[in-house]
């Protein structure tokens, strides 16, 4: 035996071959015994198993193990039946559980393994049969929503791709265990419809073969009766204690809570039902014919469990209470998590009291939601992932204001008015209201506060009506766009690096640490999303990266190269398609001066500009920039490839919202119009 259990596959091998030639060779009555002995206690183990076991999964080879044991069963009812036909002894096991367990009379044993039959039959195993045939019918029908949430998750941040893939693989093996016992509980159930037909044979063959040795048929009938019963009732024993191992199972779903204690806890865990029914107990006793002493007795005991439960949930309740903040305390005076301090949230949203209605869920407000969203937003329009966003009140600021930092430094502030809505002019509208004058945060344009009352006059009148949960998700949303660049770190362009090789191993383990380090890539990344340009097609950008990488590590320069292969990204982001563009050009004379002032350095190129002429661009610039935005366009200038990457580094300390294109980024589909040209 422990041979075996130190080779388990040797163990279920020899199992295995037991089986199969118990149907062919004969055995002793001896050897019956103890593999009848075998057989139940291998029932009373799976049944334990299956009811302490935390997870389904954890005994997914249950199915597999349903199919071994109906055969070992049925093998050895094989043999009995041949011993019980050729000698009349099929061992002390069969003739115990006919005498003792079926009263040693034929009809009091007959109508003991009825019930037992029945009760397998039509209530273990068609509950069993029906819960494992829905239950893989909806793991099935759950599973592409199982996936989206996954992926919704992954994509939020919430996850990595390592839980990912395990809670992915989790699923399908959920999907491919309940599967196999929608099929492997009609093993359970042959199994006791062989049982009852090899009972009936035994028992119409073993009267036969008695007469035919010269016993009475009364005397046969007797004999090989009680013979029979016993044998039907050691091989259903198991297979009901089997059957019902295969419905706990099936029953229990994939829970990861204590069987046991969840079962307990959920029936008698609350006291009012416990005193109600102690109640009807003590009623009955008294005022029906019944023992009173036993209902009523139960009845008292039922309100004492209900009182002393009364008083573990308040104590329960006061210690959780009280254990809270000495918790806290004794977490404070750690001299180990003074380090947690040291730790910088990457984005952060702080707000007064007065704002705290928004953020909390038991007060309605919807603030969480919209900042999973936000993330949600950002990772599909610039295809990198927003890092956890922490949310927290603070009580030193005014109650309607809110501040945002990025990696613990404020970049901006603004207030709100709690049950108030901000309403803004696109421009058309000639009408006034009457408000409070105010700001929009975003984007700094004037506003003004209006009461609910005055919204659908607004609306009418052609105001844009924001209310405050909005205005403060679109504020944080413009500030994330702005240092999204800054908030890529290593490991999440790791995490991209490790995305995209599942799908193009070759080409990342062509380029990464290869031609350009993760540091490299990171720039170019870098790069690209400063200037609002989307990374999503990250196999692109990687495949540019490889073809000029043996070329030139400056990652400046790859980054125009990756923009030149995103033309058509970028156009579709900045030129709306069946419409002429006004943009501004640069003069050639400029680009010229521009690019005979590069100078290069290991550290990389910078400009050496004249500040002089520095400053008359500058002006240029916003001469041009200015006529754009009269026309209501967007600020585009237009340069040669050499020259944007120096004329933007010349002018984003000035300009932060100007968009410099080559002529390279732009599709040969797309119309453009000239309105200026920078100049000196």
């Amino acid at each position: 035996m422990l041979k075996m259990l130190k080779n388990p596959d040797m163990g279920v091998g020899v199992y295995l071959l037991a089986a199969i030639l118990f149907f062919i060779i004969p055995i002793p009555s001896i050897l019956l015994d103890v593999m009848l002995a075998v057989n139940i206690g291998l029932a009373l183990v799976i049944l334990f198993n299956v009811l302490y076991v935390k997870e389904v999964l954890d005994m997914s080879y249950f199915p597999t193990l349903l199919l071994f044991t109906t055969i070992f069963r049925i093998s050895l009812n094989v043999s009995s039946t041949r011993l019980i036909l050729q000698t009349g002894n099929p061992g002390n096991v069969v003739v115990t559980f006919g005498e003792f367990v079926g009263g040693n009379d034929m009809v009091i044993g007959a109508i003991v393994f009825i019930v037992l039959v029945l009760i397998q039959f039509m209530v273990i195993n068609k509950g069993t049969e029906r819960i494992a045939e829905v239950t893989a019918r909806f793991t099935l029908d759950a599973m592409p929503g199982k996936q989206m949430a996954i992926d919704a998750d992954l994509n939020t941040g919430t996850i990595t791709e390592k839980e990912a893939r395990e809670r992915r693989n989790k699923i399908q093996e959920e999907s491919s265990f309940f599967g196999a016992m929608d099929g492997a509980t009609k093993y359970v159930k042959g199994d006791a419809t062989a049982g009852l037909i090899i009972t009936f044979i035994n028992l119409v063959g073993g009267t036969v073969m008695g007469v035919m040795d010269g016993m009475e048929i009364m005397e046969a009938i007797q004999k090989f009766v009680i013979l029979t019963i016993g044998d039907g009732l050691v091989s259903q024993i198991p297979s009901m204690l089997i059957s019902l191992s295969t419905g706990i199972l099936v029953t229990k779903g994939s829970k990861d809570t204590d069987f046991s204690e969840s079962v307990i806890k959920q029936l008698f865990g609350m006291p009012r039902v416990l005193y109600v029914v102690g109640v009807v107990m003590i009623v009955l006793g008294i005022c029906t014919p019944l023992d009173w002493w036993l209902f009523v007795g139960f009845g008292v005991l039922l309100i004492v469990a209900a009182r002393k439960l009364e008083q573990n949930i308040g104590e329960q309740a006061i210690e959780s209470e009280v254990a809270t903040p000495e918790t806290e305390a004794e977490e404070i005076r750690r001299p180990e998590n003074v380090v947690s301090l040291l730790q910088v949230d990457p984005i952060e949203l702080e707000f007064g009291y007065g704002i705290i209605p928004l953020a909390d869920v038991n007060q309605g407000g919807d603030l969480l939601d919209r900042v999973v969203m936000i993330r949600r937003q950002i990772a599909l329009e610039l295809g990198t992932v927003v890092p956890i966003i922490r949310l927290r009140d603070n009580i030193q600021l005014n109650p309607n204001q809110y501040i945002i930092k990025i990696k613990g430094i404020q970049v901006t502030e603004g207030e709100i008015l709690f049950d108030h809505y901000m309403a803004m002019n696109p421009g058309y509208v000639e009408e006034e209201i009457t408000g409070i004058p105010t700001f929009e945060p975003s984007f700094h344009l004037p506003a003004i506060w209006i009461t609910e009352s005055q919204r659908e006059r607004a609306e009418s009148l052609g105001y844009t009506v924001v209310d405050a949960p909005s205005i403060i998700a679109t504020h944080l949303t413009e500030i994330i766009r702005t240092h999204i660049a800054e908030l890529l770190t290593r490991q999440d362009t790791q995490n991209l690096v490790n995305n995209l090789k599942e799908s193009n191993p070759v080409l990342v383990d062509e380029l990464v640490p290869k031609m350009l380090g993760l540091g490299d890539v990171q720039k170019v990344l870098q790069n690209l999303l400063s200037e609002g340009i989307s990374i999503r097609d990250l196999l692109t950008i990687f495949e540019t990266l490889a073809d000029h990488a043996n070329g030139t590590r400056d990652t400046d320069v790859l980054t125009e190269y990756v923009r030149q292969a995103l033309k058509r990204a970028i156009s579709n982001k900045y030129f709306p398609a069946n419409e002429v563009t006004s943009v501004v050009t640069l003069d050639p004379k400029i680009e010229q001066e521009i690019m005979s002032s590069v100078k290069q350095t290991e550290q990389g190129a910078y400009l050496t500009l004249d500040p002089e002429k520095t400053r008359a661009i500058m002006n240029s610039v916003e001469t041009e920039i200015n006529k754009l935005e009269s026309l209501g366009k967007s600020p585009i200038i237009i340069t040669s490839p050499i020259v944007r990457m120096y004329f933007k580094k010349l002018t984003e300390d000035y300009f932060k919202d100007l968009i410099v294109i080559s002529y390279n980024e732009v599709e040969n589909s797309v119309e453009l119009q000239s309105v200026g040209m920078v100049t000196v």
